[in-house]
């Protein structure tokens, strides 16, 4: 595991597209083709309006989803709302290279299903996706694995469904399938995530984020996060 610091957040958002861009050029040109998985939230967003700028082979490219919450289409709680107005218009991406995870469905277990068979379509048996994005929550919890949840205990499944969650019942992508992928990013920033962050560079299990591998994994922090955690570059 890796960490590199940067001074702010918008420095560190376009850092993070750059180095997306540069992983999507590597995996076109070794299978032609690049699969990321997207979380969402406000830094997220800056780093999206900036890949969006970015020179990258788009037209080789399929964004999944990490987690979304289970709320109506196009409301400002969905991260597809934001993963759409980021890319959709200032990127040459299309609306069809988003795999969106299908939560407006009635039978919402159902749709998990259908969502990890869709991902086996797009990146093999199993699924191995070439870089997964990840944040990091001051609770440590990433994607949608937070503490005390049942689907922290998922083994068997690369999609499932939460509990409750600040209000919403979340889909997510499992440790197995998050594990597999070839690239792990995190994006910390802020000092309210510094004590998750020690705690991820430390490899304490005790927290969701812990229990991701370290072997690909990459974090970016701002100077924020990665001072008031006692981190430094190296």
């Amino acid at each position: 595991m890796e960490i590199m610091v940067f001074p702010d957040e918008e420095f560190l958002a376009r850092k993070a597209a750059a180095f997306i861009a540069r992983e999507a050029w590597e995996s076109v040109e070794a299978r032609g083709w690049f699969t990321l998985a997207v979380s969402g939230g406000k830094t997220p967003w800056k780093m999206l309006r900036h890949l969006a700028g970015e020179d990258l082979p788009w037209e080789s490219l399929s964004i999944i989803q990490v987690d979304e919450r289970v709320a109506p289409s196009g409301g400002p709680d969905r991260n597809l709302t934001g993963l759409k107005e980021c890319l959709l218009g200032p990127s040459p991406l299309r609306p069809e290279q988003i795999l969106a995870m299908p939560v407006e469905q009635q039978d919402i277990e159902l749709a998990a299903r259908e969502y990890a068979r869709a991902l086996r379509g797009i990146a093999g048996t199993p699924p191995q996706l070439d870089l997964v994005h990840l944040g990091l929550g001051s609770d440590g919890h990433t994607a949608s694995l937070v503490p005390g949840d049942p689907v922290l205990d998922v083994a068997d499944r690369d999609v499932a469904l939460t509990g409750t969650y600040q209000g919403r019942m979340r889909m997510t992508l499992t440790f197995p399938l998050i594990n597999r992928a070839r690239r792990i990013l995190w994006l910390v920033a802020g000092s309210g995530k510094a004590d998750a962050l020690s705690r991820l560079k430390s490899g304490d299990d005790s927290i969701p984020a812990g229990r991701i591998a370290r072997e690909q994994a990459f974090i970016l922090a701002d100077s924020a996060a990665a001072g008031f955690a006692g981190l430094h570059a190296h």
